[in-house]
């Protein structure tokens, strides 16, 4: 993890938030690199989850919406993470995480109560100081609250989105009735939210905003399981499309127990990260919990008229739930490569680092390196490079050898790198590079 976090800052991919003010605690930044494989990630999602389908059509709503809608999705009374303080140092901790991670035992669901009870039955100790002396579990909620206008009391609160579902559910009946969509179909969004999380960490793995990729897909209610299991194919293809290792994620089931309020089948699709196998999507049948509560609390009618059978339902939902930022990390560490490589001195070899991605997602495209920097070459280099932009994300560098400039685009994942030397100027030719074989072909 230590190498991922020092190429990303390094490179440009990832810096962390208000740096030269010290940081804020997980916060971060995504550097020129990283937002052109982020935004790579997300044109590829949409594409494959909106474009390419006739079901799906997309939203971009407000971060803040009306207090009531949260008062209706139950994440004002039920959006809580267990909180725990040691008493000997004073440090703040997730009491699930601790149990979890010292006893192996999973404990969503269980009350705070219980969750005291598991910590002084496993003795439990703070990471910190090692000690065993902690405070009552006691819940707290994830919602970040802020004020609209100048005075700072109950009827001004408003909270930032703890999901980009929400938006989709009270837009069902105004996409319903702008577009001809008819069930089954879905609506995507991909924006952030933001979670007052105790203890984020692990670089991006858990921070206190982050970019979703969220489906609502509107269902007859007897058409949930078959719809579930084509949506849980859909993600597996995508991930495996992305050039992620099939043996590095996998499938848990939630029980009875952590199923969360809404959810009557939920699944997990876990990466195993080098801090152990964690959540990396989700997917889940909502039943109608969110639109029946919308409709109790706002007295719209979001019901559904089916044409086809003269049937009126409250559909039902499938979610499936991608972290945009979760992505970019595994492709980093899915993608990264260490590798003997030959140097220019015949015989000898040097470590060659490589970030394999997957070519569409690949920051820059292609990296058009002259020779040198003479003159001649530089403005024949600089012609392709004028040509080649108007269709890739294209770099130009004509600084330190040739070898490590080669060096410097396999860290960042250029599949191609085009070098114009002085035999290009009678056979107007340039050798291109791939840069996982590291071939060369004169073209």
């Amino acid at each position: 993890m230590d190498t991922i976090v020092s190429l990303a800052k390094r490179r440009g991919f990832v810096f962390a938030g208000s740096e030269i003010y010290g940081g804020l605690a997980n916060t971060w930044d995504y550097g020129p690199l990283g937002v052109e494989l982020k935004r790579n990630i997300e044109r590829l999602w949409w594409k494959r989850f909106v474009h390419d389908r006739a079901d799906m059509v997309g939203i971009d709503a407000a971060i803040l919406m009306h207090p009531k809608v949260w008062e209706a999705s139950g994440h004002v009374a039920g959006f809580n993470d267990a909180l725990v303080d040691c008493k000997s140092c004073k440090t703040r901790h997730r009491a699930d995480h601790l149990i979890e991670a010292q006893t192996s035992e999973r404990v969503e669901g269980k009350s705070a109560p219980e969750l005291t009870a598991l910590l002084s039955a496993h003795n439990v100790k703070c990471p910190i100081c090692g000690k065993s002396d902690f405070t009552e579990v006691r819940k707290f909620n994830l919602l970040f609250r802020t004020h609209i206008g100048p005075v700072e009391d109950q009827s001004s609160a408003v909270y930032l989105r703890g999901e980009t579902a929400q938006a989709m559910f009270v837009n069902f009946k105004n996409i319903l009735n702008s577009t001809r969509q008819k069930i089954p179909f879905g609506i995507a969004q991909i924006g952030k939210s933001f979670r007052n999380e105790i203890t984020p960490g692990n670089f991006i793995f858990r921070t206190l905003e982050f970019t979703q990729a969220e489906i609502e897909y509107f269902i007859k209610p007897t058409e949930w399981e078959k719809s579930f299991d084509e949506w849980q194919r859909g993600m597996e293809e995508w991930l495996i499309g992305l050039g992620v290792e099939d043996e590095h994620f996998r499938i848990r089931e939630h029980s009875k127990e952590e199923l969360s309020h809404y959810s009557k089948r939920t699944i997990d699709i876990e990466y195993n990260f080098p801090f152990g196998w964690k959540e990396l999507y989700g997917l889940a049948y909502r039943t109608d919990f969110d639109l029946a509560n919308h409709q109790r609390v706002s007295g719209q009618d979001l019901t559904y008229f089916d044409s086809e059978t003269n049937e009126r339902y409250l559909p039902h939902v499938i979610e499936p739930t991608f972290g945009i930022d979760r992505t970019f990390l595994i492709l980093l560490l899915d993608a990264y490569h260490e590798e003997e490589a030959p140097t220019a001195e015949e015989g000898e070899t040097e470590t060659r680092v490589v970030l394999r991605l997957h070519k569409e997602l690949a920051p820059i495209k292609v990296a058009i390196l002259p020779l040198s920097k003479k003159p001649e070459l530089s403005k024949v280099a600089r012609s392709i490079f004028d040509e080649l932009k108007q269709h890739f994300v294209c770099e130009y560098d004509e600084t330190q050898s040739i070898g490590k400039r080669y060096r410097r685009q396999d860290e960042i994942g250029t599949p191609y790198c085009v070098t114009v030397d002085f035999d290009s100027l009678n056979d107007n030719a340039v050798t291109v590079r791939e840069r996982d074989s590291m071939k060369q072909e004169r073209i």
